[in-house]
């Protein structure tokens, strides 16, 4: 078939050698995918080749605790991603004896596996013909074709997956889906050199002037703004510097990894209004009186959905406050560095 002679031909002289290409180890081939959701290769490498050393199997995995993952997964975001990595893994100890579902099917009743998820780990580890359709692939295949159906929507996944279902390699579909996704992420990018493509001779969007406005996106929400101001209160106890730390809970952003206490407001405060907003805070909380707190500049945090406009409120104690609630904990500074915190936590700690 003249098409996958074309995507192979390209495909030997630029396709990737990534670690986890060229194996059948359906564990590793699912770390790899669920890193690799909304994460560049170049970040997600070093996250991979850490969770396979701390975690070599998938009952490894189950058997470490959910703050362990969230500590290793620490600086990627999206941590729903962790926590469903982990349900899975106990799933997939308990339910399934240690050993890795082997059909399309049983992979997408994995708990944080979608269709395409689903898709690599059965073409890349069971050699079953399901194309994978991600952001590349919609790039390539639209713009090839023409097609100007909105990506992201169940419609285009059907379509699309319609569409590479008569071509896919029916022997080797893991060759096949790795050569397609490289050819979107290196060859097809959003701004490409048409001049050096194998297929610019037969590209709809290429001969129809559209290869600036494929695939067709739908609009984004724009990110609802949120002010944090975090409560960063030392003193010394024992020969060591401590600091109260929280864990968060409920179903809102970072659930399970630790903040300083918090205070959110639903607009920005300045600079008098924080320091009246923190006497009453730390009144409330901790049941003392401090005038003499210290702001740190703006943090910008973006999320997908939100963006973080982040304080930090600094306070140095005689001692530790006598009361707080049950769920903050005492921690020397070295140990928050045990803990999982967000990035934006980090970045603070790392200015001080």
């Amino acid at each position: 078939m003249a098409f996958l002679q074309k995507l192979y031909s390209w495909y030997d002289d630029f396709g990737r050698t990534l670690p986890w290409r060229g194996i059948d180890d359906p564990y590793r081939i699912w770390l790899s995918e669920i890193i690799l959701q909304q994460t560049r290769i170049e970040q997600g490498r070093d996250y991979y080749l850490r969770f396979v050393e701390a975690f070599p199997t998938v009952t490894d995995l189950a058997a470490a605790s959910e703050e362990q993952v969230l500590r290793l997964w620490q600086g990627l975001g999206y941590y729903s991603r962790a926590r469903n990595l982990h349900a899975a893994a106990q799933y997939m100890a308990t339910e399934c004896g240690g050993v890795f579902p082997s059909s399309y099917e049983g992979i997408l009743k994995l708990k944080g596996v979608g269709r395409y998820t689903a898709a690599a780990i059965a073409s890349f580890a069971f050699r079953l013909p399901h194309p994978v359709i991600d952001g590349n692939v919609y790039r390539f295949v639209s713009r090839l074709y023409g097609i100007a159906t909105p990506i992201a929507t169940d419609a285009a996944y059907k379509e699309f997956e319609s569409l590479l279902q008569k071509q896919i390699d029916r022997q080797r579909p893991d060759r096949f889906n790795a050569a397609l996704m490289d050819f979107g992420s290196l060859q097809c990018k959003p701004q490409p050199d048409c001049m050096t493509c194998p297929f610019a001779d037969e590209c709809v969007a290429l001969r129809s002037g559209r290869v600036d406005v494929l695939p067709v996106k739908s609009p984004k929400a724009k990110p609802k703004d949120r002010w944090f101001y975090y409560f960063d209160l030392r003193w010394r106890e024992d020969g060591a510097e401590k600091t109260l730390m929280e864990q968060r809970d409920g179903k809102d952003i970072w659930r399970g990894l630790y903040q300083f206490p918090l205070m959110e407001t639903d607009k920005e405060l300045t600079d008098k209004q924080l320091q009246e907003a923190s006497a009453r805070y730390a009144q409330e909380k901790f049941q003392f009186s401090i005038f003499n707190f210290q702001f740190s500049p703006p943090f910008l945090h973006q999320l997908t959905h939100r963006t973080i406009h982040a304080r930090f409120v600094r306070a140095e104690l005689a001692s530790a406050p006598a009361v707080f609630p049950e769920k903050d904990r005492c921690f020397t500074v070295e140990g928050i560095k045990k803990i999982p915190v967000s990035r934006l936590i980090d970045r603070y700690l790392q200015t001080l």
